[in-house]
């Protein structure tokens, strides 16, 4: 029988995640629909106020050009002469000619304003309408990435199922089909189809350990834990942590679970990995209100001692927390001097790097 290694059970634990309600694809999902259905929340009201602010510049303009018009033909018919009197008595300093020459160079220039004005509101609008369809669209792709997520983890719980009732008879092609579609690796499709058809293996096992955990409140890597360290402390010799264990105390230390994390992204991350730079770049991103999961599908971004300086780059630009946060692929595609030279770029285009989206960088 094989054993239940650690490595086998933080896959099984991310697979026992896949099948319930907190399934982190499903909770990801919910996540971004969150995100968009604020978007469309807060575009439809910037949408309301611009229509309305257009529809009173639009009337203002036109109340503008009337009045100004009366007022002139006004002023035309009035001749001093004919109240020279009453305005010598009452000391009033009244020229209609003058007032005339104020108003022809005084209204065109506010009547442009006001148009000026207008269309500023008006490419307003329609960034903001295109923003809004985007957040619209986003949601209703999700809505049907949703049902497919659930439909693909209704399919899973049955494989399970018969796995557990050892009447699996689902080829190996079938598992490891349904599998990749919960962004696994390879591998771990592999490994975990091999699970599946082979549960005496370590399914069983953990199975049995899982129920037996379910009242404890410990998860069951935890549970596995505490078995391998009193196991570990019968033997006659004390061993030490390996570099990968360090590592995963270090994260779960800074706030992560490690079981988040892909074995070869560990790997990626012991390939590149300096101390400092991982806990200063984590750091430095809850100083800036960036979520820490941002790291989990970007794991480059842990060992990236260019970090804190594209970030900076891109708030000095007028980019907030979330822009970063929604599209961390930015950091990942740029190294410093690239992203400083694209940002120089739009400027020489004319654009404003603050209000081209992130995902045009």
């Amino acid at each position: 029988m094989k054993m239940l290694t650690a490595e086998i059970t933080n896959l099984l634990d991310k697979l026992y995640n896949l099948r319930g309600e907190d399934s982190i694809i499903l909770t990801k999902m919910d996540k971004e629909r969150n995100v968009a259905t604020e978007t469309k929340e807060r575009t439809t009201k910037e949408k309301a106020t611009l229509e309305e602010k257009i529809e009173s510049l639009t009337e203002e303009e036109r109340v503008l050009g009337e009045e100004g018009e009366k007022l002139l033909s006004a002023l035309s018919r009035i001749k001093t002469e004919d109240f020279k009197i009453v305005l010598e008595k009452l000391k009033v300093d009244f020229n209609p000619d003058k007032l005339s020459e104020d108003v022809n160079r005084l209204l065109p220039k506010t009547i442009e304003k006001v148009q000026e004005d207008t269309k500023k509101a008006q490419e307003e609008l329609v960034k903001v309408e295109a923003e809004m369809s985007e957040a619209e669209a986003t949601i209703e792709e999700l809505a049907i990435r949703k049902e497919e997520a659930l439909a693909n983890q209704t399919k899973l719980n049955e494989y399970f199922e018969l796995a557990l009732n050892g009447n699996i008879n689902i080829t190996r092609d079938s598992i490891t089909s349904l599998l990749e579609k919960f962004d696994l690796t390879e591998d771990e499709s592999r490994e975990a189809a091999k699970i599946m058809m082979f549960p005496e293996d370590a399914l069983y096992d953990y199975e049995k350990r899982s129920k037996n955990n379910a009242g404890s409140g410990k998860s069951i890597s935890e549970v596995f834990a505490e078995a391998k360290e009193s196991s570990e402390n019968s033997e006659s010799h004390e061993k030490s942590l390996s570099p990968k264990e360090e590592l995963i105390n270090l994260l779960t230390n800074l706030g992560f679970d490690y079981l988040d994390f892909t074995n070869n992204d560990l790997d990626k991350i012991l390939a590149n990995y300096n101390e400092d730079t991982l806990m200063n770049n984590v750091k430095f991103a809850k100083e800036q209100n960036l979520r820490l999961d941002m790291f989990i599908e970007n794991s480059a971004l842990l060992y990236d001692r260019e970090f804190k300086a594209k970030i900076e780059k891109l708030i000095a630009v007028g980019k907030e927390a979330l822009d970063i946060y929604l599209n961390p692929e930015i950091l990942i595609k740029y190294n410093k001097d690239d992203l400083e030279n694209t940002i120089n770029t739009l400027r020489n285009s004319g654009l404003d790097p603050k209000k081209v989206p992130l995902i045009a960088y």
